[in-house]
């Protein structure tokens, strides 16, 4: 004859299984306070506990919670930041944007176009390479002062031939007493898309493809 043996008999037995303590591990600011209260109660007379100690201790637990809540701060932040951005970016669409390039598109209805950035003015030019380094166009924009000047090339080489829409080298130069120096150039590019990757946010550019949105200079 069988006889069942109950859940309780394991238990008076000693041989019930435990079942696992899934209490977190880590102290909260209560669970802290009450062990430092218990520790004063319980402290040896002749011995008592360093009030620099104690202080001590509740210097370093609010530090950590202080750190804590600073992270969750930035978390938000920096989440509210990204979404602010993402809707900044989307409004492009459609737009046109400058960004530090020497190189830019050329469209067939529009040209290529960008802007010679300088720290002192002199006399510009803007020379368009094509995929074989050979220079198709060279355009004097006269003189100039400090700071951006636009131009635009209507896709034509020196001849007056019209050139295939493409990718094309752009590089400036100033020229100052009779010295002749590389100047920055930025490129225009219509926005198409916007895309939040690993990297941030990136502009899919007509032509060009992906370019961070912190690159941006300026909406045109």
């Amino acid at each position: 004859m069988t006889t069942a043996v109950s859940g309780s008999t394991y238990n008076d037995l000693g041989l019930g299984l435990k079942q696992s303590d899934k209490k977190a591990e880590s102290l909260g600011q209560a669970d802290f306070l009450k062990l430092m209260t218990t520790q004063l109660q319980n402290q040896d007379p002749l011995k008592p506990l360093d009030s620099n100690d104690f202080l001590g201790q509740i210097a370093q637990f609010s530090t950590v919670s202080g750190i804590q809540g600073l992270q969750d701060s930035f978390k938000s932040l920096s989440s509210s930041l990204t979404s602010s951005q993402s809707l900044q970016a989307a409004c492009l669409v459609g737009h046109g944007v400058l960004y530090p390039s020497a190189t830019g598109y050329l469209d067939g209805e529009s040209g290529l176009s960008g802007v010679v950035d300088m720290s002192s003015g002199g006399q510009v030019a803007v020379e368009v390479v094509d995929g074989s380094g050979q220079v198709v166009r060279r355009l004097d924009l006269g003189t100039q002062g400090a700071g951006t000047s636009y131009f635009t090339w209507d896709g034509k080489d020196a001849a007056g031939n019209t050139l295939p829409s493409g990718s094309y080298g752009i590089r400036a130069q100033v020229t100052r007493n009779g010295k002749a120096e590389a100047a920055d150039t930025l490129a225009a590019g219509l926005v198409q898309s916007v895309a939040l990757g690993s990297n941030g946010l990136s502009l899919n550019l007509a032509g060009i493809g992906e370019v961070p949105f912190n690159s941006v200079r300026q909406i045109v």
